[in-house]
């Protein structure tokens, strides 16, 4: 997976895409620079069919922080399901991650500030830490943040300037002290994915995969 931990190729990513991803915790690549990067970003390019679907399939990779071999195991696990569109079953599954859900909170300024609390243990699970952050989060778990990841610098900054301003409806948050927990109340839905998505190029995309 392309290095996303530079703020210049953040915003490089989400332009050469042409959408914010929240996930990568860099927000205004595109308000001065609506275009591409590069020198001849600004041109107006005829893309094939193959490119337009790869894309759609890089901004669910770039979003959650995957890599390929890990997204393409989010689609095989996701096929198997067969009471319901697998790609909505991918995005509820993405959703549902540990550092996702912890980025979803607000307690860090993207998913991988939220992965590096999971991995330094900074995060518990029905009062239990857990340093997966594949973790799958499900309805009923409470998720909390230890007092050493409330004063970490990830979580301070999301405090104070949220990626994303509200939380989603499957989660709900409460204070405990100087500190808060947060509840998985619902599973995801497809529809919580927090970018413009068209499932059916991503669809395409992976169509051979089973």
């Amino acid at each position: 997976m392309a290095k996303i931990d530079m703020g210049r190729s953040r915003f490089k990513i989400q332009r050469r895409l042409g959408v914010e991803l929240p996930g990568l915790g860099k927000a205004g690549a595109l308000e001065r620079k609506p275009y591409g990067p590069g020198q001849h970003g600004m041109a107006r390019k005829k893309l094939s069919d193959y490119t337009v679907r790869l894309i759609e399939k890089q901004k669910v990779m770039f979003n959650y922080g995957l890599r390929e071999s890990q997204l393409r195991n989010y689609v095989k696990n996701a096929k198997k399901v067969k009471t319901q569109s697998w790609v909505d079953v991918m995005i509820i599954n993405l959703e549902s991650r540990l550092d996702n859900f912890v980025f979803r909170c607000n307690w860090a300024p993207s998913i991988p500030a939220a992965r590096q609390m999971v991995s330094h243990k900074h995060i518990k699970v029905n009062g239990k830490t857990v340093n997966v952050p594949g973790f799958k989060v499900s309805p009923n778990d409470v998720v909390e943040i230890t007092d050493i990841g409330a004063r970490s610098g990830n979580y301070l900054q999301a405090k104070q300037r949220p990626r994303i301003s509200s939380v989603p409806a499957f989660i709900t948050k409460e204070a405990v002290a100087e500190k808060e927990k947060a509840k998985m109340v619902a599973k995801p839905l497809a529809e919580d994915i927090p970018f413009a998505f068209e499932k059916r190029l991503v669809i395409e995309y992976y169509w051979k995969v089973k």
